[in-house]
């Protein structure tokens, strides 16, 4: 066995945290939304985003996020790349709070609406169910 340096056992420890924290959040659901004033309908994740951690601001710009894009690129560029561990870890709750600022309201979750609320630490606007007369 080769000798391990303290340095490298701290960077081992710290990778299995994040692996596991990001682990813990993956899976929390997808919120489906539709802005009532133009019908448009957008997806949500929850929880840990994977896709921001291998391709950087490039879901954000694909989903039409335009200033998340910006801002990730920018602050991962200043940061030399280490923002780009921790965007990951809140990119898809800020996702989430664009849609609801512009108009969006929930009508529909694959998963359970008042865990992916609690973990969201917020209530999220229902599309109110109409009835036929």
């Amino acid at each position: 066995m080769s000798d391990i340096s303290l340095g490298g056992l701290l960077l081992l420890a710290l990778i299995g945290v994040f692996v596991k924290v990001a682990f813990t959040q993956t899976g929390k659901g997808r919120l489906n939304f539709k802005n009532p004033r133009n019908g448009r309908f957008r997806e949500a994740p929850v929880g840990f985003s994977w896709t921001t951690l291998f391709l950087g601001p490039f879901p954000a710009l694909f989903r039409g996020h335009y200033v998340g894009a910006l801002i990730i690129l920018l602050v991962t560029a200043v940061t030399l790349g280490i923002a780009g561990l921790v965007f990951p870890f809140f990119y898809n709750k800020w996702y989430v709070n664009y849609l609801i600022k512009n108009g969006y309201k929930v009508s529909s979750a694959d998963g359970d609406i008042n865990v992916i609320s609690k973990y969201l630490s917020r209530e999220l606007p229902l599309i109110e169910a109409t009835t036929a007369v």
